[in-house]
This record gives structure tokens, sequence and C-alpha cells, in this order.
């Protein structure tokens, strides 16, 4: 790709990431909005319910470790165009489950699509950000997840209401080839973009100028060996404490809003999006804040 260098380029790369976290967060929060719909057509117990969601939450867990391998190996751009485009299908593909079977492979399917999405990120965020930026680019980046669930709370009751569930997960999935086409287009590792000035790449790189050739030393550990540092179990516990109440708000919270106060899921929402609304204002924030602590000497 050819252009004018363009400066603060990093931006830019930035909101693709936090695109296609919204249009992850989209995609797998529409079976939690039409719960309340699909319960009835198919007469979904709890147990069923919770069957789906563990499908995609076991399958999100085996994808993040294979997808963390994989990006590694192929890279961030071919890595993601592999993964939206995957996501995507298997998206769409809810749309022919006609039973809790069905449903449940669809599920498992988004959930090892899916899960490329962090490790690319988080990857590409490294690529193009210097070291005291990436708290606040991470923190961004996650604020995608509830511009996600946002999203979906201002367009699947619509879609429900004028067409049906159908066309709620085959319009949904089809958001992510639409971003494909802007990140082939758009991206490229630093080393190799034309559009990148060098003032902005020597800034990445702490203002060191860097032989683009130039490869780093590759210490290769292995895997139990991870659970001797104490910065795994802090980040395990962390994960622990925060992630059954992040899952309930994801997949539950709708239908729990639904059976006790009476919402309409085939109308606006405005409760549900108050409480999302707050998640973005936290993981902003929190972000922003770590980022003012690593500017002023605290460690990670």
């Amino acid at each position: 790709m050819s252009g004018l260098k363009i400066k603060n380029y990093r931006w830019l790369i930035l909101t693709l990431l936090v695109s296609a976290t919204t249009i992850n967060y989209l995609d797998r929060q529409i079976l939690g909005l039409l719960k309340p719909s699909l319960e009835i057509e198919f007469t979904w117990s709890e147990t069923d319910f919770a069957f789906l969601v563990m499908a995609f939450t076991g399958a999100y867990a085996v994808g993040l470790i294979s997808w963390g391998w994989f990006i590694d190996r192929i890279g961030t751009k071919p890595g993601y165009v592999i993964s939206v485009a995957a996501w995507s299908i298997m998206g769409m593909l809810h749309a022919a489950a006609r039973s809790v079977t069905g449903f449940g492979l669809a599920r498992i399917g988004l959930g090892l699509t899916e899960s490329g999405n962090v490790p690319a990120g988080m990857k590409t965020i490294a690529e193009w950000f210097p070291k005291k930026e990436r708290a606040l680019a991470t923190g961004l980046f996650n604020a995608g997840t509830s511009f996600g669930i946002i999203i979906a709370l201002l367009i699947v009751p619509w879609i429900l209401r004028n067409y049906g569930w159908h066309e709620v997960f085959i319009i949904t999935g089809s958001v992510g080839f639409i971003w494909l086409l802007v990140w082939i287009y758009v991206y490229d590792v630093p080393s190799k973009h034309k559009r990148l000035t060098e003032e902005e790449y020597n800034y990445i790189h702490d203002g060191q100028k860097l032989d683009a050739e130039a490869v780093e030393e590759v210490v290769k550990i292995k895997w139990f060996k991870l659970f001797t540092y104490p910065q795994t179990w802090a980040f395990i516990t962390g994960k622990i404490l925060l992630d059954p109440i992040y899952w309930f708000f994801m997949f539950w919270l709708p239908s729990y809003f639904a059976s006790t106060f009476k919402l309409n899921m085939s109308n606006l929402s405005p409760e549900l999006m108050i409480i999302y609304t707050m998640t973005v204002l936290g993981s902003v924030g929190g972000g922003y804040f770590s980022s003012w602590l690593i500017k002023r000497g605290w460690p990670t």
C-alpha cells in the first residue's frame, strides 16, 4: 500500500481494533438478547441455555490458546482475516439451527473462532504502541466489548420486530466482512507500512531507530514454568474474580431483566444500556488510570 504519510497512524489502527472487538461482542451477545424469544419457540429450559453458554465459553478457552500460537506464526494481518471471516460465518450459521444441539454446535464454532480477537488485538497493540501507551490502548480495545453490547441493544430489537430472529443472526454476522475490507487495505506491521512516518515509527519503539530486519531474541520456556511466576497467578486470580460477574452480565442479564422486570426485548431497553455504558466508562477510565500510573514509575 502506498500513499501519503499520516501522523499518529497508530490511533487509526487502534480504531480498527476497537471496531473488531465491537463486532466480536455484537455477534456473541445476540443469543443472550434473543433468549426470551427463542426459549419460547424452542421450549428451552434454563439448563438448556446454560449448556449453550458452556459450549461457547469452553470452546473460547480452548481457542485462546490455539489462536495465540497460530497468530504468533502467521502474523496479525492474516490472523485477523481468518478469525473475523470465520466468526462471521459461524455467527450467520446460527440462523440455520433448529434445536439445542444445533445452537450448541454453532456456539462451539463461534467460541473457537471469536477467541482469535484477543491474541490478535494484543499482538497488534504491542507492535504499534510504545510501552507507556499500551495500557490506555488496551483499555480502549477492551471498551469495544461494551460498545458491541450497546449496539446490539440498539439494533437487535428493531431487526427482531421487523424481520425475525433468523435475520438478526444473518445481518449482524455480515458486518464482519465489511470490517475485513478495511483491515486488508489499511493494515501492515510498522516496519513495512508505507504510510507510517519515521518520527512515529521511532516513537513507537521508544525513540530508538530499529532496523526493520532486526529480530528480537526469543527465550523459549516450558508451559509449566509460567506457573512459577507471580504475574501469572495475579492474572489468573483477577480472571477468577472478574469473569463470573462479567459472563453473567454478558449472557444472563438481558434474560434476568426480561423475566424479573417484564422488559420486552423487542423494544429498546434504556435500563440495560445504562448498565453497559458504565462498563465502557470503567474500561476506558481503567486504561487511562493505569497508563497514568505507569508513566509515573509504577510497575505493571
